[in-house]
């Protein structure tokens, strides 16, 4: 055997080792989103329907990443040398390579970056149209689709009018429209998959425009967050999306100075499904898995709605407000179980709150985090992870 084609194999091994390992923590976070819906409808969590509301948003995201690398699995060469696409004949073969570049360049990746910018952009929308409506998630799921359409229908026909290209245009070299290559497996023709150059650039045009309005959009997320925690997280994300996607994209439009099964080629291709993997990953952990967790890991509710009602109806009284924070301080102080409670408390979850006839910016609220550990958080320097309502007469 080459030694070009042990490094393709060995690149097909590790992909679906990577993807299978991506589709378990996509299952995870699906399993952790299922289980917070429920549990906010069965036991009437008021506090955390805001952070729960995205639910069906969020499961949408997961599944555009598990069908993306299901994606990348069927376009290894790898599958038509050992797997069952060896058994099918040289025209179908490039049939699912088409199928790859369409389903994946032109439908996947696209829903599963505008789903992201719908999850950022859904703490500044009305509160009443936005995540606590019940048709913001059917509303965000059809704005994906539509907005991807467009996307969808250029990739279809670049791959469908390639060969006509081609023709029409001599001087149109031929790895702009070439989505196969040909080679042979026991004096059988195979088909090979690649990159079209033309859909590698109709990629790179969604991905600028995308970081442009991801840079714009983490601005204005930055204004409004109230804690370090979440501050750094906002940071992560725009800046594996901003960097890691272009990064992708100049690596596929590289991968056409070589062929399939060259060892240049298999290194490009698998360098830029890495960096895919590595930016999907982040933004499951950061806009699914997290949030789940931290409403998870909240504590003593009924306590945390009375701190809601007293600063919803306090909140136009200041001195009023901050003697009932004391008042509720001093109890704590004591109670030895509240005592015992509070020695374990990790962080917060703050976000603003409004009256709906009020066109000032409204108070905090704090919603304590309990971590079952012994050690508590030093006084004075707690961990606030949240995020923060946006007023109905904001942006």
């Amino acid at each position: 055997m080459p030694l070009t084609r042990i490094f393709a194999e060995a690149f097909g091994v590790l992909t679906i080792c990577l993807v299978a390992l991506l589709i378990l923590l996509g299952l995870v976070c699906i399993g952790y989103t299922f289980y917070l819906h429920s549990r906010v409808l069965r036991q009437g969590y008021i506090q955390l329907s805001y952070f729960s509301g995205p639910w069906i948003v969020r499961i949408t995201f997961v599944l555009f990443t598990i069908w993306w690398g299901f994606g990348e699995i069927i376009r290894l060469n790898f599958l038509r040398r050992q797997g069952v696409l060896n058994a099918l004949n040289l025209k179908w073969q490039e049939n699912v390579c088409k199928c790859y570049i369409v389903s994946n360049l032109g439908f996947a990746e696209p829903c599963l970056f505008l789903t992201l910018v719908f999850l950022l952009r859904a703490p500044l929308q009305n509160i009443d149209t936005g995540i606590l409506s019940r048709k913001w998630n059917g509303k965000t799921a059809g704005c994906v689709l539509l907005f991807c359409l467009p996307l969808f229908v250029l990739h279809l026909f670049l791959i469908l009018i390639g060969p006509e290209l081609r023709e029409v245009r001599r001087e149109l070299l031929p790895y702009f429209t070439r989505v196969a290559a040909p080679g042979i497996q026991n004096s059988d023709d195979i088909a090979l998959c690649t990159y079209p150059l033309l859909n590698t650039i109709l990629l790179g045009l969604f991905a600028t425009v995308l970081t442009a309005y991801l840079l714009w959009l983490g601005r204005r997320i930055l204004k409004l967050v109230i804690n370090k925690g979440l501050q750094k997280r906002v940071y992560t994300l725009i800046f594996s999306v901003s960097t890691l996607l272009p990064l992708r994209v100049l690596l596929l439009g590289l991968s056409v100075l070589s062929k399939p099964e060259q060892f240049l080629f298999e290194a490009l291709a698998f360098s830029a499904f890495l960096v895919q993997l590595c930016c999907a990953g982040v933004c499951i952990v950061i806009l699914v898995y997290c949030p789940v967790a931290d409403c998870l890991a909240l504590g003593n509710l009924n306590d945390l709605e009375a701190r809601r009602r007293v600063v919803l109806d306090d909140h136009n009284d200041t001195a009023s407000l901050i003697a009932n924070q004391g008042h509720l301080e001093g109890s704590v102080a004591m109670s030895p179980e509240r005592n015992s409670d509070a020695s374990t408390k990790r962080g917060s979850i703050s976000f603003r709150t409004f009256v709906r006839d009020e066109t000032s910016a409204g108070a905090f609220v704090e919603l304590s985090l309990f971590s079952p550990s012994r050690d508590g958080s030093p006084p004075g320097s707690p961990t606030r992870v949240g995020w923060p309502m946006r007023s109905p007469t904001g942006p």
